[in-house]
């Protein structure tokens, strides 16, 4: 006995069946359900065993979820069992040591830089408490004449009478030496800067932090970090 057809209800001989989504249809009847494009074997799609062409083929999508008080409830108790594991996880770690860091060149780049960030704020502080300080009568400061706007003359001995002679600069074998044990970069417009190696003439000590000096590679002079040299 020959079937009917699924979209005509009519019966379907075999020169004309197609035989598709469980179901039998004529090759005329076997259509889009939106567009009744004639669709084939090769062409179609099945949604819900109906034939769609790829245009009107139904695109699936994804629902919201309500907050229903089931919902909040699984919710809720998702995070306490999360708190209970970071609790747990807590209680096992307290208590232990920590471990060793390798002083690797990466840690050393970081500690010299938090280094050189440490000596300019300490910089600023001193510049800032210098300049709150008395600023000296205007004779002192006609008595000397700096050779350079980026130089100070830091003197710890005693201040010498208005009458006395400026002491002669010191020449390059002259005064204190040190060598630098680090790179440095000035901060400031009064600073120097130097390389590892470098050798450091006519040094002054400043006060405990700083220093003020001449690069023997380089000819400038300035300040410089203490930390940075080690006597020569």
């Amino acid at each position: 006995m020959n079937p009917q057809c699924s979209r005509c209800n009519k019966i379907v001989y075999p020169t004309e069946k197609v035989n598709c989504l469980d179901k039998y249809w004529h090759k005329g009847c076997f259509s889009c359900e939106v567009c009744k494009m004639t669709l084939n074997m090769k062409n179609y799609k099945g949604f819900d065993k109906k034939p769609y062409c790829s245009q009107h083929y139904p695109k699936t999508s994804f629902t919201s979820v309500a907050d229903t008080p089931e919902n909040l409830r699984l919710m809720q108790q998702s995070k306490v069992q999360s708190q209970v594991l970071y609790k747990e996880e807590f209680e096992k770690n307290k208590g232990k040591g920590f471990s060793v860091v390798a002083d690797t060149p990466e840690l050393q780049r970081i500690k010299k830089t938090q280094d050189q960030i440490s000596n300019i704020k300490y910089h600023e502080d001193f510049e800032k408490s210098r300049m709150a300080g008395e600023a000296p009568p205007p004779e002192s400061n006609a008595a000397y004449q700096p050779s350079s706007p980026q130089s100070y003359n830091y003197d710890p001995q005693p201040a010498r009478s208005a009458a006395a002679p400026a002491p002669a600069p010191p020449t390059p074998s002259g005064g204190k030496r040190y060598k630098a044990i680090y790179d440095y970069v000035a901060a400031d417009e009064d600073e120097v800067s130097f390389a590892d190696g470098d050798v450091i003439l006519d040094v002054q000590q400043i006060d405990e932090g700083w220093m003020f000096g001449r690069v023997e590679r380089t000819g400038k002079q300035g300040m410089l970090p203490s930390n940075y040299v080690e006597a020569i």
